[in-house]
């Protein structure tokens, strides 16, 4: 599948250049947020630290770019580091295939020439190179020795103007890493195709690393920080979920129909269910019941042939499972029968965007409609944002997303054990779901009763009233009346004063 299908994206995410005259470069989702690639015959600046990543990039360029095309790379190196050791290094990701080596990928040290006799050399070893070679990508890993022995940053703009003139004339793609110093003033950023930045900072106590596009001529491109990972594979990014979607379509494709809880009572709160295609926050104190809810409306859904997932942080499937039978849900039914199914993030270091991509991308493996979510946490997503100004938009976004899918949505957002005034501790999440439903505790003569009511449903009538909500070992309750719930006044709980007769107090 073509990475600009993936996500399903708008047709702003069309490359702007026929894909003839791209190449890419095979790393997930750089070609994406590069709208189609690097463009052939061009020159890239890649800059950034120790460690952030710019061999790898480079290298798995060069091994994907054989394996797509066919074409030669030619990989030179101005370090002091062996290709030994790097190709050791290297050894361990999955996208290393030494049977390449050298006829295909061909590594060559151009420091001895640099050293010498200077740029001149090192620019006429380079043409001699990939003429010899037929290079249809070339890296050169180690800028900064060039600076070194560069006499100021002007003879290295002239290196670099006339090296891309000649990799431009061949149809070369040519990635030039360097590593990223304040007393470099980069001029020849000028002259160069394009601009990447690698960073890896400590946020905190958390180390991140990050992609930024600079500048990319003749094309467009996604702007902004995102975020990478150096895993098994090698360099995986993660572009910015708010800037992938930004652009939604103007209105549902499918048909609205009402999406029950299973929860008959409830249900009849809401005149039928939740419409569908719509975001539904679930909020409530640790306890209230809000997970056994939105398992509810799971196997709900799955009763009536409608595929659901659940994606949490906190707790196992085994342990869901369990939690479920003991209140009369057949979540292991439908389990079995994969309907439904348990997606579990241990609550560690995630990324934000990667979370995003990981369950949009569960969600899209199945195919059929009226699909079903329920989203265990959002707190999750906040604890695995390094730049907490982000949710509003990523939750927008987001939300936007499984919209366009057709996908109903519940979200579970936790409140205080025990407070008396009502305010979502995400007030952002308020503004793009539909509708809010409150579960919340009541103490009243020394025992602690449960209450649901509705806060929000957009587009929609349903029931204002407060009603008392049971968990059972039979199932869900939700009390017919607010009778049962009459004793609340502002939030505070107080004795029902008696009544006659014919009902008058």
């Amino acid at each position: 599948m073509s990475i600009f299908n993936l996500f399903g994206k708008s047709d702003d995410t069309t490359p702007t250049h026929d894909p003839k005259d791209r190449i890419e470069s095979g790393i997930p989702r750089l070609d994406y947020i590069l709208k189609g690639g690097f463009l052939k015959g061009g020159t890239y600046n890649v800059i950034g630290p120790p460690g952030s990543g710019k061999t790898i990039l480079g290298n798995q360029f060069c091994f994907n770019h054989v394996a797509r095309t066919g074409g030669n790379c030619v990989y030179m190196s101005l370090l002091v580091e062996s290709h030994a050791k790097m190709l050791r290094h290297l050894g361990s990701l999955q996208f290393f295939k030494p049977e390449v080596i050298p006829d295909r990928i061909y590594y060559v040290s151009g420091y001895a020439a640099l050293r010498k006799d200077g740029p001149e050399a090192l620019l006429s070893a380079i043409r001699d190179t990939l003429s010899e070679r037929k290079a249809s990508l070339f890296v050169i890993d180690g800028m900064e020795s060039l600076r070194e022995f560069a006499k100021g940053e002007q003879q290295v703009k002239e290196f670099v103007h006339e090296l891309q003139a000649f990799t431009a004339l061949i149809g070369c793609t040519t990635l030039l890493m360097c590593f990223k110093d304040p007393s470099y003033s980069f001029t020849e950023n000028a002259v160069v195709d394009g601009v990447v930045e690698l960073s890896d900072n400590l946020v905190g106590p958390r180390a991140v690393r990050e992609l930024t596009v600079h500048k990319f001529r003749g094309g467009d491109y996604l702007r902004g920080k995102h975020e990478v990972e150096i895993t098994a594979q090698g360099i995986v990014i993660h572009p910015r979920t708010e800037i992938q979607f930004d652009k939604p379509p103007g209105q549902a494709t499918e048909e609205r129909v009402r999406m029950g809880f299973g929860v008959p009572e409830l249900d009849k709160m809401m005149f039928g269910g939740l419409p569908s295609g719509s975001t539904t926050a679930l909020l409530g104190a640790p306890g209230a019941g809000k997970t056994m809810l939105g398992l509810s409306f799971l196997v709900e859904g799955a009763r009536q042939g409608q595929p659901g997932t659940y994606f949490g942080f906190y707790e196992p499937p085994p342990r869901l499972l369990e939690k479920a039978a003991q209140v009369g849900i057949p979540l292991q039914k439908y389990v079995d029968e994969g309907l439904i199914e348990l997606v579990w993030q241990p609550p560690l270091e995630h990324m934000l965007d990667s979370l995003a991509e990981q369950l949009l991308e569960k969600i899209r493996e199945n195919v059929r409609p009226r699909r079903r979510l329920f989203f265990d946490g959002v707190e999750g997503f906040r604890a695995a944002s390094v730049y907490p100004d982000r949710m509003p938009r990523f939750l927008s976004a987001f939300c936007n997303q499984l919209r366009t899918l057709d996908v109903t949505t519940v979200m579970t957002e936790e409140l205080p054990l025990f407070r008396t005034e009502i305010d979502m501790p995400n007030p952002e999440l308020a503004n793009v779901v539909e509708t809010v439903v409150l579960l919340r505790y009541v103490e009243l003569r020394s025992q602690l009763y449960r209450l649901l009511s509705i806060m929000k449903m957009r587009e929609s009538r349903y029931d204002t009233s407060i009603r008392e909500f049971k968990i059972t070992d039979s199932g869900l309750e939700v009390a017919a009346t607010f009778e049962s719930a009459e004793a609340i006044l502002t939030g505070h709980a107080r004795a029902a004063a008696a009544r006659d007769k014919e009902g008058r107090p």
